[in-house]
């Protein structure tokens, strides 16, 4: 008897083709305009940034929002272009000579008694090629990052689109805020509401928290290298303040590379203080700055503190691995919203599923209360 075969159909809805097509025209749209994308992101998380400093002096001089928010803004840009032009071209200068003076750093190291068995390894050696093309590489890096050699206009642009994206999003918040309640329901719309205040809370207060903290790193370490005697302290103090602002491990990278650098240049006992220095104010940071500083602004676990840098870092670059943490809280505050009535109704059933607790029987006879009036 001959098997029989079944046929099988698999029909697709129009719907569902429509769907994916979508989707893969909206992702296809997304690579093509990603560079856009990324500064509209930038610029809207900016405007998060200044959002509690908006609340702040809305609330303290009861001017206009509109008004306080262009003061924010345009004084944020203000103080960071003088700083700029204080500061831009003496750090530059040490990071420049740190990075060309970084294979002579490397060779340094390779020649020093205690570290002499590595003279001939296949690590160093790899080590001392990436030094060579770094330094070789320096001046037209930092030539495209100063805007130099025809840039300047395309750096001018992004950076004025930034500002009035952040600008315009944080005069026209109430008015996005009542367009969202118009469509919901009371209840919704109060809900909504008070997602996107935990929502910019959050974000604005991780940010101020993290360069008030990045800042305060830099300064401890770069004054420690200064002291010891580094040739390279301010950059090694930009250094470690920009390392400090990637979550868990930004602190740990900027110890591998102080450490080594005052080896090479003052010796083992300097490195030995160094490392010291780093251990110390690790812990303080910990335990002391950041809870102090921040609070809960992001209280999310460390492997997704891990997993987020990850992520967003491969998306993004080094502006998803300095964002990964707020972004990622921000998702967080969405996800316990959204669950809060499954989560209740969970509670509430393990609740009512918990047998009761009986109270405990006293050991010995139990002696009856006298009647009234008995003798």
């Amino acid at each position: 008897m001959a098997a029989s075969r079944e046929r099988v159909e698999i029909t697709v809805g129009v719907r569902t083709l429509l769907l994916v097509a979508g989707v893969g025209a909206l992702v296809a749209a997304a690579v093509l305009v990603h560079g856009a994308l990324l500064i509209v992101f930038t610029g809207v998380f900016f405007a998060f940034v200044c959002e509690i400093p908006v609340r702040w002096l809305s609330r303290v001089t009861g001017m206009k929002r509109s008004i306080a928010a262009a003061i924010v803004v345009l004084g944020s840009v203000v103080l960071i272009t003088a700083l700029a032009l204080v500061l831009l071209v003496p750090i530059v200068d040490s990071l420049v000579d740190f990075l060309k003076a970084l294979p002579q750093t490397v060779q340094d190291l390779r020649n020093s008694s205690e570290l002499s068995w590595l003279k001939d390894s296949g690590g160093a050696e790899n080590v001392q090629d990436g030094a060579n093309k770094l330094a070789s590489t320096i001046p037209s890096a930092v030539g495209a990052f100063l805007g130099v050699a025809g840039s300047a206009f395309t750096v001018g642009l992004t950076i004025f689109t930034l500002i009035f994206i952040a600008l315009f999003l944080l005069m026209d918040i109430p008015r996005l805020q009542g367009a969202v309640a118009s469509v919901l329901m009371p209840r919704d719309s109060e809900h909504a509401l008070s997602l996107w205040d935990q929502v910019a809370h959050t974000v604005s207060r991780w940010a101020l928290g993290a360069a008030l903290i990045a800042l305060i790193a830099g300064t401890v370490q770069g004054c420690a290298a200064w002291i010891l005697g580094s040739s390279y302290a301010l950059a090694l103090g930009l250094i470690a303040g920009f390392l400090d602002l990637i979550p868990t491990i930004g602190a740990t990278i900027a110890g591998f590379i102080l450490v080594p650098t005052l080896f090479a240049e003052e010796g083992l006992t300097a490195a030995l203080i160094m490392l010291a220095v780093v251990l110390v104010y690790q812990q303080v940071e910990n335990n002391v700055i950041t809870p102090t500083v921040q609070g809960k602004a992001v209280d999310i676990s460390g492997f997704f503190v891990m997993l987020s840098v990850t992520v967003f870092g491969a998306l993004l670059g080094v502006i998803g691995a300095l964002v990964a943490v707020p972004v990622t809280a921000s998702l967080q505050i969405v996800v316990r919203e959204a669950t809060a009535a499954r989560r209740a109704r969970v509670a509430a059933v393990r609740a009512a599923e918990q047998p009761a607790v009986e109270e405990p029987v006293p050991d010995g006879p139990v002696t009856q209360p006298a009647a009234p009036g008995a003798a």
